[in-house]
């Protein structure tokens, strides 16, 4: 028994030792591993860089579509504004070309008009001083010309 004791104690430290070796890894890579490492480390790195440059160019897309759905915005209300305009001006347009229609008409209505209204009073007059040898017939005018309003 104190020999079996005896080589239990002198185990016991080979164990440890061996156990410690473990916990603590060893520093020895073969040759092949050690390049695959280091081709996994470089591989990484690219990768990393290339995500970064990734990035850098989506926040630049990003930013240039701000700018430029600001820019569609401004454009879009312009654009309202300018429609809002032109339904105006030919609304204006329109209603003066309305009104120079009405005053066309009314100007070749009220010319004739006045020109007979004139006539009567002035051939009524005429025969009370003149003789009643000379008709009493109206001449007839031609009526004002017509100008057209440019708008």
């Amino acid at each position: 028994m104190l020999t079996r004791s005896r080589r239990a104690l002198m185990g016991l430290p080979v164990v440890l030792i061996g156990g410690m070796l473990m916990l603590t890894g060893c520093d020895f890579w073969p040759p092949a591993l050690q390049a695959q490492i280091e081709q996994l480390h470089s591989e990484a790195q690219q990768a990393a860089a290339d995500k970064a440059l990734l990035q850098n160019q989506l926040n630049a897309a990003n930013k240039a579509k701000e700018e430029l759905q600001i820019r569609v915005e401004d454009l879009t209300r312009v654009n309202k504004e300018k429609s809002a305009m032109i339904a105006n001006l030919e609304h204006t347009i329109a209603a003066a070309r309305e009104h120079a229609v009405k005053a066309t008409k009314s100007h070749a209505v009220k010319s004739p008009e006045k020109a007979v209204a004139k006539n009567p009073v002035k051939s009524a007059a005429k025969p009370t001083m003149k003789s009643s040898s000379k008709s009493t017939s109206a001449k007839k005018t031609k009526p004002a010309p017509v100008r057209r309003a440019t708008p």
